[in-house]
């Protein structure tokens, strides 16, 4: 499997051009390490937009589920640096996704992105969850490395910023096509998962900016 580990966090967000370059200053000098650091976490990958929105997206491995709700996250998000509440501060359109890596195929990852959003019908997911799985195979398609499906939990998926407002995308599922060019990936994208039966909520393709794994600090 590609992607080690049975959770994801998934955060993306804009920043006001006047505070970018701060804010990319702190991702990456303090916030990833940090929170790859926390028990359980095994890597993080920061992206930046080709053709997407918001602008940033970045992807949290945790080797269990639990591990997004457990007691050392909990510390961490109790506990945010002077810097960090400052940044975080600065997040719009926020969109953050704890979920369950559900199914993950192919063979290593990619510098390119594509991401397809969904959202299940009620009583739909099983049929969902089939259809899609179907789809991840990238057998040998030029450009095309792996496939994961990232199923959110409704329950966690809530904003740092505004962590009482309703978001009718809490339970969405994102699919994440990694390639070696990203024109391959969004061509898949496309292709292939807009008729799945799913509400097609956006897609959008990133490059690869840097990663962190934990064995790295």
């Amino acid at each position: 499997m590609p992607l080690a580990g049975k959770g994801m966090l998934i955060t993306s967000m804009d920043v006001d051009a006047k505070d970018e370059q701060e804010y990319n200053v702190w991702y990456d000098r303090e916030h990833l390490a940090e929170r790859v650091a926390i028990e359980g976490f095994l890597e993080a990958r920061r992206w930046i937009a080709v053709d997407a929105r918001p602008k940033y997206f970045c992807t949290y491995s945790t080797r269990e589920f639990a591990d997004l709700s457990g007691p050392a996250y909990q510390r961490a998000l109790a506990n945010q640096t002077d810097w960090s509440k400052q940044n975080i501060g600065r997040f719009r359109n926020m969109i953050r996704a704890v979920g369950r890596i559900t199914a993950s195929r192919g063979q290593g990852r990619g510098a390119a992105l594509a991401v397809v959003r969904l959202r299940p019908a009620e009583g739909q997911q099983e049929a969902l969850r089939a259809k899609v799985r179907e789809l991840m195979d990238p057998g040998m398609l030029p450009g095309i490395i792996s496939l994961h499906l990232v199923e959110s939990d409704p329950a966690f998926s809530k904003s740092l910023t505004e962590p009482d407002k309703p978001n009718p995308g809490a339970g969405d599922w994102f699919v994440l096509v990694e390639g070696t060019e990203v024109p391959a990936v969004q061509a898949l994208a496309q292709m292939r998962f807009a008729a799945t039966g799913a509400a097609v909520v956006s897609t959008g393709t990133y490059r690869l900016m840097w990663d962190l794994a934990n064995s790295d600090l």
